[in-house]
């Protein structure tokens, strides 16, 4: 079954990179290009809009590679308190040098970073300057502005902006990047254009951030997807009152961004002695909205990433011992965009398989829509039987033949449960997975199943309790969306391994 399509790639490459030179042109000067999301990994995108390539800004960047130079910042604060990027399980210091390395592999300019924020006595964020610049990059250090971003006669002075290092940047469209949000990106733009005019250079700042989608409805699922991703920050989409009062035309934007407007547009004009801008929907460059094909395609797709952010919120609740804050605020978006967890698929099959069984249960639709279930068992755990299902059906192995057989498994429990410290004796999915891959050296069935992996990507899956980290990256590696219900496997147990 062919994926269906409701985003063209090749449009919104074409018409984002023409867009972003328009804009170069009216500024007139360098242009400092402040990127919101993911640049080369932006998987939100990918699944609201069906056809977007979690590549597609860097692909679309790549037309004016020539001209570009990218600036990769991070708060001093992230590092100090070890903050990590969730969907890849990483530092936010380890995810900007893997940043640089991408960047460069493709071709890109990085030479500068900047650390934001930096305070007197943060010993973390210096080691990491030292070792950042012992690599070969050339670090620029920007402190705590008291008052910011309110105080804008201090921040646009010798004792604001000032204070901050200058990047030597080299080329005319700078690319401000960073490994995740809160990271100092529009303090670090902005502060960069003080200093181009500090030397006599015209320069000026502009904002790419996919999502909300102005030109969408405030409550279009694809926008509503977007609330639902950020309720950990308890921000909102809201008419961009600033847009229709200059132009009469409704326009959707971020809250944040709407408030802050009024102290950016008065920086701005500090800064540069104008501002081009009458609302935050001028600022942006971003012409997603015009390159949705199929409406009902990504409105579908939509709604199940607000489902699956509500489970995600309950599960990080769960996790954290946190009160429901976040996913309450996630329910109300589910009711905004009129659907209930039940609307996703896989959620009522793998209810009532783990009903059925007693035990915990998880349910895969495929691309056909065919729906896989796996139950927990003695010696497999309810996604790794789910996972040997759904590759025996897609290879057309019956039913009844074991993939793995009891004398293949029993030595593997014996190693994790007499050798390596494990109380759980049952395969979880990498484990599966390797001893499907050694079995497939000699056996047809084992082969035939393992060349059906490639299939999974894309597949949605639910399991009834919380998964473990193992059987969470192998699914987050093989491209499956999954959910759970915010159940513990040990129900009574105060430690909760990850």
């Amino acid at each position: 079954m062919t994926h269906k399509i409701g985003f063209d790639r090749e449009k919104y490459i074409e018409l984002q990179s023409k867009h972003i030179h328009a804009r170069r042109e009216e500024i007139g000067g360098k242009l400092y290009l402040e990127m919101g999301g993911k640049l080369f990994d932006d998987m939100h995108a990918s699944r609201v809009l069906p056809g977007f390539t979690p590549d597609n800004k860097i692909a679309m960047l790549e037309r004016i590679k020539e001209d570009v130079e990218i600036l990769i910042c991070i708060n001093a604060k992230d590092i100090s308190r070890q903050k990590v990027r969730a969907d890849l399980g990483i530092l936010y210091e380890d995810d900007l040098l893997r940043l640089v390395d991408v960047f460069r592999s493709r071709g890109f300019l990085v030479e500068n970073i900047v650390m934001t924020q930096l305070e007197e006595g943060n010993s973390q964020a210096e080691a990491f300057i030292e070792k950042a610049e012992r690599l070969g990059l050339k670090v620029a250090r920007h402190r705590v502005i008291p008052g910011y971003p309110t105080n804008t006669d201090l921040i646009v002075s010798e004792e604001g902006f000032g204070r901050n290092e200058f990047a030597e940047t080299s080329r005319d469209l700078v690319v401000v990047t960073a490994p995740g949000p809160g990271s100092g990106k529009l303090a670090t733009a902005l502060s960069q254009v003080y200093h181009e005019h500090q030397r006599g250079n015209n320069a000026g700042y502009a904002k790419f951030e996919t999502f909300p989608i102005w030109n969408l409805p405030l409550e279009h699922p694809v926008n509503l997807a977007y609330e639902a991703a950020t309720v950990d920050l308890n921000d909102s989409n809201i008419i961009d009152h600033f847009h229709l009062s200059a132009h009469g035309e409704s326009t959707v934007n971020y809250n944040r961004d709407v408030e802050a407007f009024p102290l950016l547009r008065t920086l701005l004009e500090k800064l540069t002695g104008a501002t081009p801008y009458q609302s935050p929907t001028d600022m942006g460059v971003n012409m997603a909205g015009f390159c949705i094909t199929d409406d009902a395609v990504c409105c579908a797709a939509a709604q199940q990433e607000i489902i699956r952010r509500y489970f995600k919120a309950q599960v990080e609740e769960a996790r954290a011992g946190l009160g429901t804050e976040q996913s309450e605020r996630a329910a109300v978006i589910m009711a905004k965009a009129g659907i209930k967890v039940e609307d996703r698929p896989v959620v009522v099959p793998a209810r009532q398989r783990a009903e059925e069984t007693g035990e915990p249960a998880s349910a895969m639709q495929l691309h056909d829509g065919t729906m896989i279930t796996g139950r927990t068992s003695p010696l497999l755990g309810c996604s790794a039987a789910m996972l040997l299902n759904a590759l025996k059906h897609l290879a057309g192995i019956d039913d009844d033949i074991h993939l793995l057989s009891p004398e293949s498994i029993e030595p593997i429990q014996t190693l994790k449960t007499k050798h390596l410290g494990s109380k759980n004796p049952r395969l979880h999915t990498d484990e599966v997975l390797i001893a499907l891959s050694v079995s497939a050296a000699k056996d047809d069935n084992a082969r035939k199943a393992l060349e059906q992996i490639k299939e999974l990507a894309g597949c949605d899956v639910h399991t009834t309790t919380i998964l473990g980290s193992v059987d969470e990256g192998i699914f987050r590696n093989l491209g499956v969306l999954v959910t759970s219900d915010p159940v513990f496997a040990r129900k009574k147990a105060l430690y909760q391994k990850r």
